[in-house]
Order: structure tokens, then sequence, then C-alpha cells
């Protein structure tokens, strides 16, 4: 009878071996929907859009961006998981929800509900002020905001950002009041017009203003330097090295895609952005075209858990806090 057992185990581990490629092959069937947690005009949703592009062309299925900000991002979690269908995705940077768990004390998915497909590019995070402010360094700006202590504003991306620059201010004895944002998207405007002193981004979100001469960038969040804004130091190179996140963002799907689809889906990913066009595109708007395979995606969300939690650490706060 065991061996009886063993063979039938056997068997049916074989023929779900066999179909895993043959999903992988036959995914999409019909549509395929990217839910973004952020407004239009960040550099996710400026990726996500010229992703779907070329993967329309290439699966011959719809690929259609829908943008649901709100809730620190859980809005667009829900909305993925709610579905209960592999063909509604989270296009996301995984901050927006790697903070979560020091954000809030309780929410309505678990951490593996979500399970890497692709990382796809490093947005680039820009440290923000107004031209008005007068400042030309991060130096300058921490050096004001000591000399008026609780008289500036700042906003921030959502999540890890935004405990970022929290941790930053504690880490530094300053005093600045935040300003929340359903759509911290729509921060921008604020800060260009000068009723937010402080604002931490993706470039393309700053990009219009800057150009337009209302909004400087004073540093950037990422670990290394970005080849296409050779002039803007990082917060390290400024002399603030406790003030660094990457700006990792991907693809995800709810937990049950199989690992062959992922891949697949990760390999097209790869094979799109390989394009100098499409490369070209992407830097001129702040992002570093990296894409990774499920594995390497899965790594960097862990590296960026570990850096939230230090973050958690400095503003002394605890998991379900």
């Amino acid at each position: 009878m065991l061996r009886a057992s063993s063979i039938v185990l056997a068997l049916l581990s074989g023929f779900i071996a066999a179909a895993q490629p043959a999903a992988a092959q036959e995914w999409p069937t019909r549509s395929v929907r990217f839910i973004l947690p952020i407004g239009p005009g960040a550099g996710v949703d400026i990726t996500a859009r010229l992703l779907a592009d070329k993967l329309s062309a290439r699966w011959n299925q719809p690929v259609v961006v829908e943008n649901r900000p709100g809730g620190d991002g859980v809005l667009a979690i829900t909305s993925v998981l709610n579905a209960k269908d592999d063909h509604v995705l989270l296009f996301a940077p995984a901050s927006a929800f790697t903070a979560h768990p020091l954000m809030h004390a309780k929410v309505p998915y678990e951490a593996n509900d979500l399970e890497p497909i692709a990382r796809v590019t490093n947005t680039i995070i820009g440290i923000a002020v107004p031209s008005t402010l007068n400042v030309s360094s991060l130096k300058e700006f921490v050096d004001k905001i000591r000399a008026e202590p609780g008289k500036m504003n700042y906003a921030s991306a959502t999540g890890a950002n935004d405990l970022l620059f929290a941790a930053f201010l504690k880490g530094e004895k300053l005093d600045m009041a935040k300003v929340p944002y359903k759509n911290t998207v729509d921060a921008v405007n604020d800060l260009a017009e000068g009723r937010v002193q402080g604002y931490v981004a993706a470039y393309a979100i700053l990009r219009p203003r800057i150009q337009a001469g209302k909004v400087k960038v004073l540093a950037l969040t990422n670990p290394k330097p970005a080849e296409s804004l050779p002039n803007i130091p990082t917060a390290t190179q400024a002399g603030f090295p406790a003030f660094t996140i990457d700006g990792l963002t991907g693809l995800f799907a709810a937990r049950g895609m199989p690992l062959a689809v992922r891949e697949r889906i990760a390999k097209d990913i790869r094979e799109v952005v390989a394009d100098k066009a499409v490369v070209e595109r992407l830097s001129a708007t702040g992002q570093v075209v990296n894409p990774g395979t499920p594995a390497e995606f899965a790594a960097a969300i862990q590296d960026q858990r570990a850096t939230v939690q230090r973050i958690g650490e400095v503003l002394q706060l605890t998991p379900g806090q």
C-alpha cells in the first residue's frame, strides 16, 4: 500500500511539474490589470504605462493601468488580493508596503500574500525644496530647519520614504510638521508654491517643477549616484548617510501564481526593457532600469525590510504598534 501511494504521489508531482510550464506559456488568457498605489505622474506610473503598452503587444492582450492611491498603499494591495485573479497584478514601489508593520497596528493582509514577479527599475528619489527657500545643499536645509524650529512643513511619498524623513528629522533633532496627502503626488504643487518646504519623492514627480525653476533637488536618497543626474549628490555624499533608501519598483502577484508563470513574466519584462529606446525614455524620467528575476526581487525586498527595521529603531517603533 505504501509503495502504491508513493507511486501516485510521484505521478501527481510529475503532472504538476509538467503543467506549470504549460500554464506559463498560456498566460495571459485575457486582459491584464496593473494596480498602482500612487497617482498619475509618478515614476512608477510612467514606468507602468510604458511597460503596459509594450507587454500588451507581446502578450496579444490589453494591459490596463489603474491608479488607486490612498491608505498608505493598502487600498491598492487589497484591490489586488480581493480580485482573486492572477491577471490582476500590483505594480508598486516596495516601499509602499515594507513599512506597513511599523505604520499600522493591523493591515488586512499578510506579508506573504504578495509574491514578487519581477524587479523593473530603481526609482530615483529626490529630497526637494522650493527654489524660493534659497538653500543649495542638504546641509543648508538642515541648518535652516534648525534655525526655525516648527516653522516649516514637509511631505513625503507613502510608506518607507515617509518613515525615512521622520527618522532623518529625529536623528538630526529637527522640528518640522508633516502635511498628510491622500495622493502624495499632489504635494509637489504645494512645494512649488512654498507652502511645503521639504518633499521626498520620485524625481519624475519633481521634474516638471524643476524644469520650471520652481523646485530644487538637494540630494538623492538612493545609495548610488544617478548617472543621469551627475550634479545631484546622494544624501551620503552630502554628509547624511542615514537619509538613504533605494526606490525599488516592480511587479507583484497575489499568493498562488506558479513560479513558472512569474519567471516567464519576468523574462518578458527583461526583454522589453532591453530596448535602448525604453531605457532612454525611463532614464529621462528618473528611473534606473534594473530588471530582476522573482528570486532577485525577493532578495532586494528583504534588504529593504532590513533598512526599514533600522529606521524603525531610530523612531522607536515596533511592528504592529
